[in-house]
């Protein structure tokens, strides 16, 4: 049952079915396709499938992500740390929106991943330095939200540049959240959107991480032209933002499969962030509850949440860190039920990649520990060094999906029987 409400809540967010919905009118002028992220050449491509007038344009996706399209040009790139082909790809982008008029229209696909695939470093920063700072960043356990607080002020395209550049051609952007709270500046770091953050707090999260950054990066945030675009700014007066699939409406899908099945849903919230073991622990008792006499929804229930924890890598490592946040949160409260009867749980990221590793994430049942401790595997060395994949591979209890080409950030279920 797990897996099929784990296929729900992706299906929710397929472009194939979210996208042709949300479609503006045809234009007097140009239609030109832009964006990026993990979903974007699929987006592309339900664009394509259900425009009926000329269109061109190029979106960026992750390796191993695009999608043929016949009239946009799809370009892979590398996440979560830029490379080269995304800064080649996001420059020739820009030039596509240079000479647009009023009667133009420029469609942005964004989604996540976004703001490491649609990479353009701003004057002064070199791309190597922007890419010690992001992994830097990644490393600290930095939420999202901080991460491309600072991305924005790095960047020539984000924090409302993209659809600045576009002006005076109206702009519909159609995202696809992948971030808590489904806040439209910090989805993919806001292309689109005016960004009411400041230089100022770039810095702040720098120093609050002691991410040691690059002379130019400093130097850049010195700079009063390092701040993104206000609310406000008249050039983002023609830009209409809208969200199209969102971790809340794939949980509610889910709920819909737990329902006819005959099991009660319990949605916990879909913007649950923190320390990916810590979160796991805590989950841990919610579920011990769930499975008591004194919970109040009763057997059979199962617990719906989303969001984004992190991941604070601790060194020294051995060079063994493969673990996403999923399989951490997982092997921690694996740890923390210590066996418990009645209670199964699957956490995985809906784009088909937790961390560093093509697995979405994993599956526990009472009877795991007992498993990994026959088969020699001891569960807190694994979570010690930050190895949960290794772990679940080891077990057979991987779930991999392949890319799934949407994603509305990390599912979790735990099933209470």
């Amino acid at each position: 049952m797990l897996r099929r409400l784990f296929d729900a809540a992706v299906s929710a967010a397929d472009p194939a079915r979210v996208v042709p919905a949300a479609l503006p009118p045809r234009p007097k002028g140009r239609t030109l396709v832009v964006g990026a992220g993990k979903a974007a050449a699929a987006m592309a491509h339900a664009l394509e499938q259900a425009w009926d007038g000329p269109l061109q344009g190029l979106v960026i996706t992750r390796y191993g992500q695009a999608v043929p399209c016949r009239r946009i040009r799809v370009v892979e790139a590398a996440h979560p740390t830029p490379d080269a082909a995304g800064l080649a790809a996001t420059r020739q982008m820009l030039a596509l929106l240079d000479d647009l008029s009023p009667d133009d229209l420029v469609i942005a696909l964004i989604s996540g991943g976004g703001s490491a695939l649609m990479t353009a470093p701003a004057s002064g920063v070199a791309l190597a330095d922007k890419q010690a700072v992001n992994d830097a960043l990644l490393a600290s356990g930095a939420t999202i939200s901080e991460i491309n607080t600072v991305r924005k002020h790095l960047s020539a395209v984000k924090g409302g540049r993209l659809a600045a550049r576009a002006a005076p051609a109206r702009v519909v952007a159609l995202l696809i959240s992948d971030v808590p709270g489904d806040d439209p500046a910090i989805i993919a770091s806001g292309p689109t959107v005016a960004d009411p953050g400041s230089r100022q707090d770039a810095q702040a999260v720098l120093a609050r991480y002691a991410i040691d950054a690059p002379a130019s990066v400093r130097a850049w945030l010195d700079n009063p032209e390092s701040e993104s675009i206000k609310p406000g700014d008249a050039r983002l007066a023609h830009v209409d933002t809208r969200i199209i699939a969102a971790p809340g409406l794939s949980l509610a899908a889910a709920a819909d499969v737990a329902r006819r099945e005959g099991v009660a849903p319990v949605i916990l919230g879909d913007a649950i962030e923190g320390e990916a073991a810590e979160v796991g622990r805590a989950f841990a008792g919610i579920a011990r509850h769930a499975a008591s006499a004194a919970a109040p929804f009763g057997r059979p229930c199962v617990l719906l949440s989303g969001g984004e924890t992190t991941v604070t890598l601790r060194k020294p490592l051995d060079g063994t860190a493969r673990g996403g946040r999923n399989v951490e949160f997982l092997l921690a409260m694996c740890l923390q039920l210590a066996g418990a009867d009645h209670i199964h749980a699957l956490a995985a990221d809906t784009d088909g990649v937790d961390g560093a590793a093509d697995i979405a994430g994993a599956i526990i049942r009472p009877e795991t520990l007992a498993r990994a401790a026959a088969a020699g595997l001891d569960a807190r060395i694994f979570l010690a060094r930050h190895d949960g994949h290794g772990f679940f591979e080891a077990l057979g209890d991987s779930l991999v999906t392949g890319p799934t080409l949407t994603n509305v950030n990390d599912f979790r279920a735990m099933l209470i029987v």
